[in-house]
This record gives structure tokens, sequence and C-alpha cells, in this order.
């Protein structure tokens, strides 16, 4: 059971909504476009807000599911439901139904971090949202986001199992925002709301 909970966080995890609307409405593979990431952040800059606040709550309740489903097949096991977590968000990122091209797991986190506590994930978004509206970089928002969490849960989780997969998922989040962070230091990020310059079509 605890495998096969795993796999099943792995496949949902590897839904891609971001790509799915994007064929729906546009016509198009997401991943052509903008930045090239299946995500909300990218789906925001090329088809507009309403599509990208779908994305980020679909997105963000893959997390949840796999964790509730790994919790009911477990027997409430929290190292299990806490790595069902880890799986979702790298079925995200690197989904088998899409060649494993896929996001940078964020909004998938942004659900994991709910269902591990969500006193922790408010205090983790309210600094993120400060963040974004000060800067408008979401990227360095998310490496906030990341940051902040296992130091919160920390405090505020009923499981050190929570703690330790947060701080994989950190890892995990500053591997694929690796070129976001030589933009921001080199000054090259692009801000929230600032027109894509990159077009793969």
């Amino acid at each position: 059971m605890l495998f096969l909970s795993w796999v099943i966080s792995y496949l949902i995890g590897s839904i891609s909504f971001s790509y799915l609307i994007a064929k729906k409405i546009a016509g198009i593979d997401i991943r052509a476009h903008g930045s090239g990431n299946a995500g909300a952040t990218n789906t925001l800059r090329v088809l507009g807000k309403g599509p990208a606040v779908v994305v980020l709550v679909l997105d963000a309740l893959k997390g949840l599911a796999a964790m509730g489903i790994t919790n009911l097949l477990t027997n409430g096991d929290p190292t299990a439901y806490a790595m069902s977590g880890l799986f979702a968000i790298v079925g995200h990122n690197w989904p088998v139904y899409y060649g494993f091209r896929g996001g940078k797991g964020i909004a998938t986190t942004l659900g994991v971090a709910l269902g591990f506590s969500p006193l922790a994930f408010l205090i983790s978004v309210i600094v993120t949202v400060v963040v974004i509206a000060l800067t408008r970089y979401v990227s360095l928002g998310s490496l906030v986001f990341v940051t902040l969490l296992p130091v919160c849960l920390y405090f505020l989780a009923k499981d050190m199992a929570f703690v330790w997969v947060s701080i994989a998922l950190a890892v995990f989040a500053y591997v694929r925002h690796y070129n976001n962070i030589q933009n921001l230091l080199a000054g090259r990020e692009r801000k929230l709301g600032e027109p894509s310059q990159r077009n793969l079509q």
C-alpha cells in the first residue's frame, strides 16, 4: 500500500493542468510559449489571469489529493503522507504523460504545504505575497516560500517528517529555479506583468 500510494501520488502529480488548459482554450503547447514552463506563472503570461488562477488551484489540489489518498491507504502514516506530497511534486516537475517536461512545482508545493500545516502555509504565503508585491518577482517569492516553509514547520508541524520533506521540496525548487536565480543576480529576471520575450513556436 505504501508503494502503491506513492505511485498514485506521482501519477496524480503528472497531470499537467497548464498543458491541458492551454491545449483546450488556445490549441497550443504551453511549453512552446513564454518561459517554456508548464505552470501557473507562465500560464498567466501566455493566457491571462483566469486560466492562471485555474491552473494554480488545480495544481495545488493535486498535492492535497495525493496526500489524502495516501492517508487513507496507509492508515494515517505521517511519513508516507509527507512523502506522497514529494512524489506529487516529482510528477509535476517530471510528468510521465508529457515526456517528463513539466513545471517547477511551486503551485503543487502550496497544496502540500497546506496539507502539512495550515498555519505554516498561511505564514509562508503572507510573506511570499509581500515579497512579490514589493519586487514583482514571482520567482523570488517562490524561493522565499520554500525557504520559509521548513522553518515554520519546525515549530508548527505535528511530525518531523514534514520538516524533512519540506527541505527536500526547497532543494527541488532551487534546482528548478536555477536559471531564474541567475537572471535575478544579473538583473535580467522578468517582473510580474512584463510581456514575455520568448516564443518557441
